[in-house]
């Protein structure tokens, strides 16, 4: 039996992926979170093989966890399920650690063959982001202004490029508005940007958003 975990903020996109994985005989689902700390404290009590993952998590972002599982439990294999757009997030998630990369407006059915093929030993990659890979190692692009940012600085932009407030964003990242203060200060000046009307329109132009 493949064991998989979730890790996603909302309820109901957990309850739609268990739902879904329930159609695989071969899959169970040994425990579910919605954020970085509920999972340590799920890995402490239970063991999984395959982990499905969102990016966009309460305090400690997807990325974040990637990191810190390839320290703490390398076995697992990691499957983000997100909504951000391929082109821009694939490829950072598989440097990061990710087995694969699927979007949460995919067929909900291939998440069975993605959970399959990890514990297989392979990643899994749409057509798309397979060819994002190819045409990386072909003719590799160059870096734009937002491959420079850290985690932490890629999710205040987009989650200030998303219309939220300063406060909103600090609680949704266990953070003090002062902390975010500094991340949305840096983040103009990697960029290059004046205000936060700029930045949303950096976001939009890049199709970050």
């Amino acid at each position: 039996m493949i064991r998989v975990m979730l890790c996603d903020d909302h309820a109901v996109v957990r309850r739609g992926i268990r739902d879904t994985l329930a159609e695989g005989m071969d899959i169970e689902v040994v425990g579910e979170a919605g954020s970085y700390p509920e999972l340590r404290e799920l890995l402490r009590r239970a063991e999984c093989d395959v982990l499905l993952l969102d990016l966009n998590l309460p305090g400690r972002g997807g990325i974040e966890v990637l990191t810190s599982l390839r320290e703490t439990h390398p076995g697992i294999k990691a499957l983000i399920v997100s909504m951000y757009p391929e082109d821009q997030y694939a490829l950072r998630c598989l440097r990061a650690g990710a087995q694969g990369y699927a979007s949460k407006a995919a067929d909900p059915a291939d998440l069975i063959g993605a959970v399959r093929t990890l514990v297989q030993g392979r990643k899994y990659l749409t057509p798309e982001v397979a060819q994002l890979l190819a045409d990386s190692v072909a003719q590799p692009t160059p870096a734009q202004p937002h491959d420079a940012l850290s985690e932490r600085e890629l999710q205040t932009l987009l989650k200030i490029a998303s219309g939220r407030r300063l406060a909103d964003i600090a609680e949704e990242l266990m953070l003090s508005p002062k902390t975010v203060s500094v991340y949305r200060a840096r983040v103009l000046e990697k960029l290059r940007l004046a205000n936060n009307a700029e930045l949303t329109v950096y976001a939009i132009r890049n199709n970050l958003v």
